[in-house]
């Protein structure tokens, strides 16, 4: 039985993932933190030798946009955990799947035009920096690998926008809440690209894929989507990126 090691375990996709890859012919291994510290190249490899996987899926991130712009720690989980992966996957022969963003790209062409694997990237915060960091190393490292960029993940796990929303809502009832309605982006479920992740890596196809869902909405119609679909109701009043200012671009 192929052995699989599923980083970020705990998260929206890391979760997903190994309830996925458990239900086939895979024997996994899922490794968040507290428990291993992979941007640490010791621990990191150590806990790969003992493991010796046949195939690392790595879906650990710092996902927090805002706080990469004071948190440095975002290039430990960025960065070097995709370094440590690739050199000891290089050394290994294994097939590595990394899960980077479609923030890799600065979202200045026009409205509804899509962003293409053949684009180049231009970051415009440390967030995105640091993922697109994280890409290139393994580009650099490793040969044997495929990068998916997605967008607007959501699931039933772990932390995400419309669970946030919805929080908000039911610990507030009536209060009126301000969503942006001029940025759009693919919602992406995160069974969903588990599902694609599984198939890249079976058939271990190499490069980079912009991998979502289809079609596209703001947040506002995000939200209220989602508040309608639970019958939940809800007091959001659509606004403008420039009304709802936040630490990046």
């Amino acid at each position: 039985m192929l052995k699989v090691l599923i980083t970020g375990c705990k998260g929206q996709l890391g979760g997903e993932c190994v309830e996925l890859f458990s239900e086939c012919e895979y024997d996994v291994y899922g490794v968040d933190l507290p428990d291993v510290d992979l941007s640490d190249r010791c621990r990191c490899s150590a806990s790969l030798e003992r493991i010796k996987p046949d195939l690392i899926i790595n879906c650990a991130a710092y996902t927090s946009v805002d706080a990469c712009e004071s948190d440095s720690s975002c290039w430990k989980a960025n960065r070097d955990i995709p370094i440590n992966l690739c050199e000891w996957a290089a050394d290994s022969g294994v097939f590595l799947l990394h899960v980077s963003t479609d923030y890799v790209f600065p979202g200045d062409k026009c409205l509804f035009q899509p962003w293409v694997e053949t684009d180049n990237p231009s970051p415009i915060s440390e967030y995105r920096r640091s993922k697109l960091e994280g890409e290139c190393a393994i580009n650099e490292r490793i040969d044997n690998y495929a990068i998916l960029r997605t967008a607007w993940l959501y699931s039933s796990r772990g932390h995400n926008f419309l669970k946030t929303m919805l929080r908000l809502t039911l610990e507030n009832p009536g209060k009126e809440f301000k969503v942006v309605n001029d940025q759009y982006g693919s919602p992406t479920w995160a069974k969903t690209l588990a599902r694609q992740i599984k198939i890249i890596s079976k058939r271990q196809l190499h490069g980079i894929f912009h991998a979502s869902s289809e079609g596209y909405c703001t947040w506002y119609e995000f939200a209220c989507s989602f508040m309608e679909e639970l019958n939940v109701t809800h007091n959001f009043v659509p606004c403008q990126t420039e009304d709802f200012p936040t630490p990046v671009k």
